[in-house]
């Protein structure tokens, strides 16, 4: 049986991305969950006990978590829960680590932007359900998609039959930085890094 558990906290460590000799990307990294909790005696939030954990990602989720995640931004993050103690000569612990299955920055505290990543070729080290990439990325920003990719002319499935979609911004759903459907980094209109 697989435990699976959703965690909140905060990065402790920058994580690190390695390729093994087979191509298979893994990324790990340490993070902080610290409970809070309500003193009312002292009529205020104080934290509680720091549980640690090692976070470790595999294939296209490593990719992106590398490129994404730093030191010091607050995660939710879940995945399957592995315990395992250890023993060397003159001390022993236990080792609580997570196979993640999903990573995203926690929203409550900050602003995050979203891109979609493209997907190299990876004929033997691709993970099953990664988002094919296009030939041609010129080909996607002049209305030719190559599959699962939205051109130019094809409609968004929240637009509707008066033209334009429900947020009354005509862009075409494209990767961004490609062609008509490239984002500003405009912090004034919410885009670029996170403030933290």
């Amino acid at each position: 049986m697989t435990d699976t558990i959703t965690l909140t906290g905060i990065v402790a460590t920058d994580p690190r991305l390695v390729t093994t000799e087979a191509g298979l990307d893994i990324t790990s990294f340490r993070l902080a969950c610290t409970q809070r909790r309500f003193d009312r005696a002292r009529d205020a939030w104080v934290d509680g006990d720091t549980n640690w954990y090692t976070v470790t990602a595999f294939r296209a989720l490593a990719a992106n978590v590398g490129a994404s995640v730093h030191k010091g931004e607050r995660l939710v993050v879940t995945g399957r829960l592995r315990i395992r103690p250890w023993e060397t000569s003159d001390r022993s612990g236990t080792t609580v680590e997570v196979d993640a299955d999903a990573v995203g920055h926690d929203l409550r505290w900050g602003r995050s932007s979203w891109s979609r990543a493209l997907a190299s070729a990876t004929p033997a080290g691709g993970a099953a359900g990664d988002a094919p990439a296009p030939a041609d990325p010129e080909a996607v920003a002049g209305g030719t998609a190559a599959p699962g990719w939205a051109s130019a002319a094809a409609p968004r499935p929240d637009e509707s039959s008066a033209g334009g979609d429900a947020d009354g911004e005509g862009e075409p759903l494209v990767p961004a930085g490609v062609g008509a459907g490239a984002s500003t980094s405009d912090p004034a209109e919410g885009g670029g890094e996170p403030p933290f």
